[in-house]
């Protein structure tokens, strides 16, 4: 599968700052390209990989316009990432927007008859489809996966956190993974949960938006405070323009059940 992915962002730098990019592929791809543009020409910028094979970019941004541009093509799967034991029992605590301590009578009363990992990855991602619709703006940054139950509505981050928080509290590890997702409509950077089981990472969609088959990873966390796309430190930074392009030869079928690594 051949898959091609972009995203352009437009940042009014209004006093020098620290940007903190994660735009990239997880895994370099053999095609890709990233420029960060002012009017006085092209920035250098620095790349770190963090947990994961997250790929984050570091630019110190001058006051301005600033304009990103990521591409990339890549053919064929990529790697799962698994950082071994130690790195799953720190997916089994909970973080700062899946609070899985606060949901565990919740997880208990839904879940607890259920015994086989697999089975109950299913029932939280069935759970959750039905609990929650799917309005855009609906969220606020601040909101952890407890507001999102409560509220009965979100996006993608809140569905991956609910997923996640609750899949925790069965001592399940769980992760939220940022992605470019081919067939979502309307176009945007995607967020889902990953389950550990069967001996490796599957991806958890509750959305249903796109077939995890064709998704591409870009950043892992805890949760969305470490995936996401643009962090602003040191300064001040209006991101006044996204735009995110996502497409694959093939989108395989995927009816969100049965188990799918991200790849």
């Amino acid at each position: 599968m051949r898959r091609q992915v972009s995203a352009n962002l437009q940042l009014d730098v209004t006093a020098p700052a620290l940007l903190v990019l994660q735009l990239a592929v997880a895994t370099h791809p053999a095609q890709e390209r990233l420029t960060l543009t002012t009017a006085d020409g092209l920035l250098p910028v620095r790349e770190v990989v963090g947990p994961h094979g997250s790929r984050v970019h570091v630019v110190e941004a001058p006051v301005g316009p600033l304009v990103v541009q990521y591409s990339a093509t890549v053919d064929g799967a990529l790697p799962v990432p698994d950082g071994g034991e130690a790195d799953r029992l720190v997916h089994m605590r909970p973080s700062r927007y899946c609070p899985s301590d606060r949901l565990l009578a919740t997880a208990a009363a839904e879940f607890g008859h259920l015994t086989d990992p697999a089975a109950v990855v299913a029932a939280v991602r069935a759970w959750v489809a039905r609990r929650l619709v799917y309005v855009r703006g609906a969220s606020r940054p601040t909101d952890d996966a407890v507001d999102t139950l409560l509220q009965g509505e979100g996006v993608c981050r809140d569905y991956a956190h609910l997923v996640t928080a609750l899949l925790r509290a069965r001592n399940i590890p769980a992760r939220v993974a940022a992605v470019y997702a081919p067939g979502l409509t309307p176009m945007d950077f995607h967020a889902v949960a990953e389950a550990y089981t069967g001996g490796t990472w599957q991806a958890v969609d509750a959305t249903g938006l796109a077939p995890r088959g064709a998704m591409l990873r870009v950043a892992t966390g805890r949760d969305t405070s470490d995936t996401a796309f643009v962090s602003v430190h040191g300064g001040l930074a209006d991101l006044t323009g996204v735009t995110v392009d996502a497409v694959a030869d093939v989108l395989p079928p995927d009816d969100g059940t049965g188990l799918v690594p991200l790849s």
